[in-house]
């Protein structure tokens, strides 16, 4: 985890992978399109050329391809870091960069040179999303080692197509995934229909961008009241739930808790109070098995206050148990 340490925010940066023909580029598509506000920059990382479909192509400019929705694409093949360099110095930078690996890339490279706060380069790891083929996952045993590299770099698997097969074949896919890998936050979709909100925690979904000043619904706690304002709907087959408080929380109490929120839990973020820098918003983000603190500035004259939004599967959930984990962190409670 990283503490507070940049002043300025990095350009989120979401990596997709998995082997050939699993379904990155509907995936690409998906977000391209997405009700997300934001202006979004694609990395292909490829053997071949560009290929992405002709609807989604607006213009072509050498080796930069204006997409709809306010898109930029490049090619990057061999040097990744110049095209990042690239990106950020357009006259107006991408806000999320996407980055669709190669089908036979092992992306566990790209996550190292992106994987700390400290890269210089203006850009954050946020999310490592691998689309598996549920009705091809066990074909070409050959390259299988392969598919569990990019499997064990993910923080969020998506299990595609599953209209394509049988119940028996995705316990099959559930069951090897429970046996050779930990911890892993496992979607089941077709055509990689997943929430912007589960698969970003950038744009409007960023508690950064997050407009504190018009907050409705403010409670004044201390120790001896309720020590927070937290509530939960639907969403598309996920359940959101949200913690709000005044009081200040301990920033090394609420690591220990993030460190260990289950695996339906598929985001974690937001804007924190924290007694260790409370002059300054905290930023938390927490995707997968990654998760970050960083600064958020100050508060410019807005009242200090903690929100965190959890996003997780409907129906694993227990409420009370994630309000007992926060509760805990309330630095009145661990300084006392």
């Amino acid at each position: 985890m990283h503490r507070p340490a940049h002043p300025s925010p990095q350009i989120p940066l979401t990596v997709l992978t998995g082997f050939l023909g699993a379904g990155k580029t509907t995936l690409l598509k998906r977000i391209l399109t997405g009700d997300h506000g934001l202006r979004a920059a694609v990395l292909v990382n490829d053997f071949g050329a560009i290929n992405i479909d002709a609807d989604l192509i607006v213009s072509v400019d050498e080796n930069v391809v204006s997409l709809a929705n306010g898109c930029v694409c490049c090619s990057i093949r061999d040097d990744l870091t110049a095209a990042i360099e690239d990106l950020i110095e357009l006259p107006q930078p991408p806000e999320l960069i996407l980055l669709e690996a190669s089908g036979i890339a092992d992306p566990a490279g790209i996550a190292i040179t992106f994987s700390t706060e400290s890269n210089n380069l203006g850009v954050r790891l946020d999310t490592i999303i691998c689309v598996l083929d549920a009705e091809q996952i066990f074909e070409n045993p050959e390259h299988m080692q392969l598919k569990q590299w990019q499997i064990g770099s993910a923080d969020l698997l998506l299990i595609n197509k599953i209209d394509l097969v049988d119940q028996s074949q995705i316990d099959k896919m559930r069951n090897w995934l429970k046996e050779n890998f930990l911890r892993h936050r496992v979607i089941e979709t077709t055509q990689c229909e997943v929430p912007m909100e589960v698969l970003l925690s950038s744009g409007r979904f960023d508690p950064a961008r997050s407009n504190f000043e018009s907050t409705e619904r403010h409670t004044n706690h201390n120790c001896e009241s309720e020590h927070c304002d937290h509530h939960e709907h639907d969403l598309a087959g996920f359940k959101t739930w949200s913690y709000e408080t005044r009081s200040a929380l301990s920033l090394g109490a609420l690591e220990q808790v993030v460190r260990k929120l289950p695996v339906n839990i598929y985001r974690c973020k937001g804007v924190l109070h924290t007694a260790e820098a409370p002059d300054r918003r905290t930023i938390l983000q927490v995707v997968g098995k990654r998760a970050s603190f960083s600064d958020g500035g100050s508060w410019n004259q807005a009242e200090p206050v903690t929100k965190i939004v959890v996003i997780a599967a409907k129906g694993e959930f227990d409420l009370n148990s994630l309000k007992e984990q926060f509760d805990q962190c309330l630095a009145c409670l661990v300084f006392e």
